[in-house]
């Protein structure tokens, strides 16, 4: 049996495809793809597969990843071709490799958000300004109900430009199987902060890391 891991990009009307509806869709590709897939046991057996992360409704992403097992041996090129023979608009797998690293071993999501404002430049200086405030507290729902959170410590901002009278932010924050930080939690804590309005576009995860920055594959 080979233990698989897809990465696969999630864009245009598939962003509208919820987490749970992912899993439905996924069943439904491997059906039509007709690869050895391998069926949990049971008294309603199904095709294994699993996701590293859950992705927010209406984000885009070019780094999902999916891990599931083949019962035959075949080649990591022919796996991406069926499978993308039958993806969805909007879907479609990047790369096939064999597993390597634990799921446990995620740390960070990248995410690049388009941002649309009247004063770039402006913004910017803004959004440093309230990246240098000594602590930045929001209200985040746990497993014990709503608790206060300073999140200042887990952002990290890796680039903040004005691009064809846009602002692109680029940012890592917590993900994985010990904390996850949505960067909602980032953008509304710096819309009450902001003197100026600005509209969110677009937010795609870019990056799934390990501790060190290493790519997670």
């Amino acid at each position: 049996m080979l233990r698989l891991r897809a990465v696969f990009k999630k864009t245009g009307r598939s962003v509208y495809i919820s987490h749970l509806d992912l899993n439905r869709c996924m069943l439904r590709i491997f059906r039509r793809s007709k690869l050895p897939v391998w069926y949990t046991e049971g008294f309603n057996p199904h095709p294994y597969y699993s996701f590293a992360l859950a992705l927010s409704l209406g984000f885009e992403s070019e780094c999902e990843i999916m891990d599931f097992n083949i019962t035959e041996d075949i080649s990591l090129e022919e796996v991406k071709e069926r499978l993308n023979a039958v993806m969805p608009e909007g879907m479609g797998v990047v790369s096939v490799s064999e597993q390597k690293k634990k799921i446990t071993e995620i740390a960070k999501a990248e995410y690049c958000i388009l941002i649309d404002a009247q004063n770039t430049e402006e913004l910017i200086a803004e959004f440093n300004k309230f990246m240098a405030q000594d602590e930045i507290n929001v209200e985040k729902k746990t497993k014990k109900g709503i608790k206060t959170v300073d999140i200042k410590p887990a952002i990290e901002v890796v680039s903040i430009v004005a691009n064809e009278g846009k602002v692109l932010l680029d940012m890592r924050l917590p993900a994985g199987t010990k904390t996850n930080y949505n960067p909602t939690l980032v953008i509304d804590a710096f819309r009450e902060y902001a003197e100026n309005t600005f509209e969110i576009l677009k937010i795609k995860r870019t990056g799934i890391l390990c501790e060190n920055n290493e790519i997670f594959l």
